[in-house]
């Protein structure tokens, strides 16, 4: 399939989500053709941890799962709004049921623990989650970057290139 018919969803907190978690996987994606859709719990300006801007297009809700090739939740400690957010969890079961690319970085990763698809399922996350993962039945390894089938797990800011070119090798393969 040609890349420039490519959707990917990003969710992202309103603020405080972490910068470089969103727009180094975002790049590369995009270099790659693939278009990067933003999507959080309002329309329009969003704030990181760092100043970084960017604009949400679409409302959490709105997601239509069938139109993506993947989702990825951005870390950060903006992305604790998701943690209990019946639409963000949803989605996250939704897009692993359909074997689609459900990933996450950072704190991000207890979103999918909290959606339930983590048990029996190897992936990482930023330590303060840790625990989080196992009581969901993940089976937690401490590495920088977990891929498991379609989902895939980082660890932090400090692997978001190489989280980015994962979930490209996903879509692309």
């Amino acid at each position: 399939m040609d890349n420039n018919k490519r959707k990917v969803i990003f969710i992202t907190a309103p603020e405080m989500f972490r910068d470089e978690e969103y727009y180094i996987p975002k790049f590369i994606l995009e270099k790659s053709g693939i278009k990067v859709i933003t999507a959080s719990l309002k329309l329009g300006e969003l704030k990181g941890r760092f100043g970084f801007k960017t604009i949400s297009t679409m409302l959490v809700k709105d997601i239509r799962p069938n139109v993506f090739d993947g989702i990825v939740y951005i870390g950060g400690n903006g992305a604790k709004i998701f943690f209990d957010n019946n639409y963000a969890l949803n989605l996250a079961k939704v897009f692993n049921k359909q074997k689609k690319i459900t990933a996450a970085i950072c704190i991000a990763s207890v979103i999918l623990a909290n959606a339930g698809i983590l048990n029996g399922v190897k992936a990482t996350v930023f330590i303060e989650g840790k625990d989080s993962l196992i009581k969901h039945g993940a089976i937690y390894t401490g590495k920088s970057i977990e891929i498991d089938k379609n989902i895939i797990t980082a660890y932090g800011p400090s692997v978001a290139k190489k989280f980015g070119q994962c979930i490209l090798n996903k879509i692309i393969n």
